[in-house]
């Protein structure tokens, strides 16, 4: 029998919600000290935060714009060792408000890593399989260290100080090393042979071409990178089929946690967490391409023991003949190392 590589996944990954109270916050349970923290408000409409240990948390990204790095101390004050801390601002702690936060541990420490041409500053779990990675662009084609000893399947890029606003490029394994998406926009899959120069990332590296998305010269970058992990993570696709009667996707674990993409056409992506939906079929939607509050209008999907089911006919998951990737991560593995019992489906 197949076990997992993590029995608790919830010590590198966790959803925590909470209210905001427009002045400054401790949130706690999240079981870990996060190196990344991405919040959205629920209840009303407001912009994606992002923020991470690599580069401080005085300084952050929104999934939802293509805009260059803000800095300010009004938003994560600090990485704790069970959560973190919040300033006033709206996006993140507007008094009653409602919010989400995903967490994620990488190892709460920084280290130089030479393996690519490009010098990296990495926060790596090689257990977990994702990794932070800070670099300076070439302009030329090159290479940079991830930290993970697993080639990733995923690997979310923006540039953080460009001339003009650019994009967040995406690679994923099923999209190709000679295609991009961007998580800011509702785009479908693009041909570009030079944002990742056509080459599948490695156990040490991943490959930039000449594209200024994601190797303008001079320019700073922040990468996250995600290998699999049996158990714990899972980057797929399926094919849609227009059906109530849905597309099973097989992850070995039952999820916490998954984002979806139509790659075929112009849709958003998708957000959907165990925490928002306790119970299936799962409805409450967010976007990382749009500031909207959300949305609970469409039922999507069924979370199972082990993977999840496709509930819907709405676009944003089941076009007939449609390709979706997705990344999704565990609540519960399937079977643990020390538990011959399956997880149970809700």
């Amino acid at each position: 029998m197949a076990y997992t590589d993590i029995d608790k996944p919830e010590d590198y990954f966790n959803t925590k919600l909470y209210t905001g109270n427009g002045t400054t916050q401790s949130i706690t349970g999240v079981n870990f000290q996060p190196d990344w923290v991405w919040i959205k408000r629920r209840d009303a409409s407001s912009n994606h935060i992002l923020t991470d240990a690599v580069r401080g948390n005085t300084k952050w990204l929104e999934s939802n714009n293509p805009n260059a790095e803000q800095t300010g101390t009004d938003r994560i004050t600090s990485f704790d060792s069970d959560g973190f801390g919040l300033g006033s601002n709206a996006n993140v702690n507007a008094n009653t408000g409602t919010f989400t936060s995903w967490n994620w541990l990488a190892s709460n420490t920084t280290a130089s890593n030479t393996d690519g041409s490009i010098t990296s500053t990495v926060s790596a779990s090689t257990v977990s399989g994702f990794s932070i990675v800070s670099y300076t662009g070439t302009g030329a084609n090159a290479t940079v260290g991830h930290g993970l000893s697993s080639a990733p399947k995923m690997i979310i890029l923006k540039e953080r100080n460009p001339t003009t606003t650019r994009s967040w490029r995406v690679y994923h394994e099923d999209v190709g090393n000679n295609k991009v998406l961007y998580l800011d926009t509702t785009n479908a899959q693009v041909s570009d042979s030079t944002a990742f120069n056509s080459t599948t990332p490695t156990s040490s590296v991943f490959s930039l071409g000449s594209n200024v998305g994601t190797n303008e010269n001079t320019k700073n970058f922040i990468a996250y990178c995600f290998a699999e992990k049996k158990g714990f993570s899972k980057f797929g696709s399926y094919t849609g089929n227009g059906s109530t009667n849905g597309t099973f996707v097989y992850t070995g674990f039952k999820p916490a946690f998954v984002i979806i993409k139509d790659v075929s056409g112009a849709r958003s992506w998708i957000m959907l967490d165990n925490k928002r939906n306790t119970f299936n079929v799962a409805n409450n939607r967010l976007f990382p391409d749009s500031t909207d509050a959300q949305n609970t209008t469409v039922d999507a999907l069924d979370f199972l023991s082990n993977g999840f089911k496709i509930r819907s006919t709405n676009t944003s998951v089941n076009v007939s003949g449609n390709t979706y990737i997705y990344m999704c991560f565990a609540e519960n593995p399937f079977v643990t190392s020390n538990r011959a019992i399956p997880a149970t489906a809700r």
